[in-house]
């Protein structure tokens, strides 16, 4: 059986206990983190779309360092946009400001039409250092 820790940040939102899921799993080296979203501590969209997109890399960036990374160690990221199109160029803002420079990581983003009350969800891998 593959060896795999738990990971939870801090002050984790209640998200997590209301459908089951953990914010993230190590195994070994890689981190593979749950789609994190904009979301407040009681578990609510945060209304504001460029807001809910900051909040959700603030989510991210708790949960990275739960398991001892950072934005750095990402390898792939995963984002899901329920209106991709008019999301963009908030979302592209967003990005420029926690990813400023080169080397980039893999990303993929993918249209949806629901994410339980949420518009933004971005889920990664990252490879802790050392």
């Amino acid at each position: 059986m593959t060896q795999r820790e738990v990971i939870f940040p801090a002050g984790r939102h209640a998200l997590y206990e209301q459908h089951g899921y953990s914010a993230a799993i190590r195994s070994g080296s890689l981190v593979f983190v749950s789609g994190q979203v904009g979301s407040r501590p009681d578990g609510t969209p945060e209304p504001d779309y460029e807001q809910q997109v900051r909040l959700a890399f603030r989510n991210l960036a708790a949960t990275l360092d739960a398991a001892g990374c950072g934005f750095d160690d990402i390898v792939d990221v995963t984002t899901f946009h329920t209106d991709p199109e008019g999301q963009f160029p908030a979302f592209m803002t967003v990005k420029q400001d926690v990813f400023p420079n080169a080397p980039y990581p893999n990303w993929t983003a993918i249209g949806v039409n629901w994410l339980a009350g949420f518009d933004f969800e971005i889920k990664v891998i990252a490879r802790v250092p050392g």
